[in-house]
Parts: structure tokens; sequence; C-alpha cells
């Protein structure tokens, strides 16, 4: 276990910056152990330096890779850092054994060739043989029946295809056309990268990851749909098929919650 940074070491430590990116994306312990799936008992132990509950260090680095992904900050120099506090990387297991073990086998049998020559000879005579005991029927009848080559003199039926009703392709006038007995609500990461939540009315997680830049994800139920944005300035944002025209500021973190009769913030 490892409390607090080295006296040669003066950088923030491991649990300390997480806890900081944590609080600076305005999301709570909960909120990172349901997305992570890290228990939050392990979380408080993490940010405290504790890493003792994590069940080694291939589980350590494995937990801050994803709690820095989580907060939205870069997990390598922290597994850097994690190494050079902990002794470093396991080393490599060394090949000398194999390649001893591939020195001391035994040399491959050689071919027995006065075998080969045998068993050669015998399936030539065989087949002179049998070529001579068929040889008084060589009918060209004889020939393509031997070779598989009888043509076939029925003609196919052309067969009937019933024809398939293209689907539409899915587009935005999918969400324009929305339901009115449902919210749907559509985010597209227009501006940059977000990490974002999703709920039904019923709390249960329809969605809870990062959204690059370019994707879009749309969200559907029957009363209502709860979002928070970790970066509300980079989405663009459609319920019930209209476009929110809310001002959302870069790295801004929002609390939204959208129900049938909106876009107005329910």
């Amino acid at each position: 276990m490892s409390i607090g940074n080295s006296p040669e070491d003066d950088r923030p430590s491991i649990g300390r910056v997480l806890q900081q990116a944590r609080i600076a994306a305005g999301l709570t312990v909960e909120e990172i152990s349901s997305s992570t799936r890290v228990r939050i008992p392990i979380v408080h132990a993490i940010e405290e330096d504790d890493f003792s509950r994590c069940g080694g260090d291939v589980y350590a680095r494995g937990h801050i890779r994803t709690l820095a992904r989580a907060v939205g900050t870069d997990p390598e120099p922290l597994v850097s850092q994690y190494d050079a506090e902990h002794g470093g990387r396991p080393a490599p297991t060394p090949a000398a054994p194999l390649f001893e073990a591939e020195r001391i086998r035994s040399e491959p049998r050689r071919p027995n060739w006065t075998a080969a020559m045998v068993a050669a000879i015998v399936a030539v005579v065989g087949f002179v043989g049998f070529t001579f005991f068929k040889g008084g029927d060589d009918s060209p009848a004889t020939t393509q029946v031997a070779e598989g080559s009888t043509p076939n003199t029925k003609s196919p039926k052309p067969k009937t295809n019933k024809p398939v009703d293209p689907k539409p392709a899915p587009s935005d006038s999918a969400i324009a056309a929305a339901p009115r007995d449902k919210v749907t609500v559509k985010l597209s990461a227009s501006q940059g990268k977000s990490w974002i939540s999703a709920k039904d009315h019923n709390g249960r997680l329809l969605f809870d990851g990062l959204l690059t830049q370019g994707q879009s994800k749309t969200f559907q139920d029957q009363e209502r749909v709860d979002l928070v944005l970790g970066d509300a300035g980079s989405i663009e944002l459609f319920v019930n098929g209209k476009k929110v025209e809310d001002k959302f500021q870069p790295g801004q973190v929002e609390r939204l919650s959208y129900t049938k009769g909106d876009p107005a913030v329910g």
C-alpha cells in the first residue's frame, strides 16, 4: 500500500489527480462506480492512494486506467507513476529454457525409402491391371459416365422471387417524426467528445460512456429521459424532433430531464 507521494517526487499523488478530475467533471463517486463497474469502496481507496483493495498490481493498473478515462484525464502518466512508486512492471520470463528444450530434442527419424518404393510399385501394378481389365470398353458414353460429364438435359425452372420492400435507412427524419406518446432524445457530438449518461424514467441505465466527435446516440422512453453531459458545450441536442437552442459552455456539466411535452427542460 502506498499513501501519498515519495519525498523525491513533488507531483500530486495518483489518487489526488483522479479525485480532482472527478470533481472538475461534476461527478460523484457513486456515478463513477456506476459507469465503470468499480465498487464504491475501491474508488474511495484509490482516491486515498490505497491500492491494497485492488487485488494486485495488474488490477490496480486496470482500475487506474478505467477511472482516468471516466473523468476525462490521460491514464498513461498515472500508470507510469504507479509503476515508478511500486517497483515497475515484472520482468519478462527468460526464453533460455525454451531454447534448451529445443536443443535436447531427439533427431528425427529418416524416412524408410525402401518401404515407400515397394508401396509405389504395388500401386502401379494394381493400376495397370485395372486398366487392362477395363480397357475393352472405351465408348463415349462410358467415358462420359466415368468423367461425370453427362449433360443435364432438363432446363432449370426459373425462380420467382417475391419483391422485397426496401427498408428505409435511418436518418434525421425519424427524429423529426418522433412519436407523440414517447419522449425521443438525440445527442450528437458535433464540437468534440463528451462523457454522457442516459437513464429512463425507472432509473434504468440506457447508456454510460464517451461520445466522440461525429458520433450520435438516440434514446427513447414512454415517459422521461434523464441525461448527464460531461462536456455540454460539445453536444448538439434534439428533443422530440426539435433542436434545443440552449447555449452550453465548453466543459460545462449539465444534468437534464426531458418528457413527452418538451423540448422545454422538464
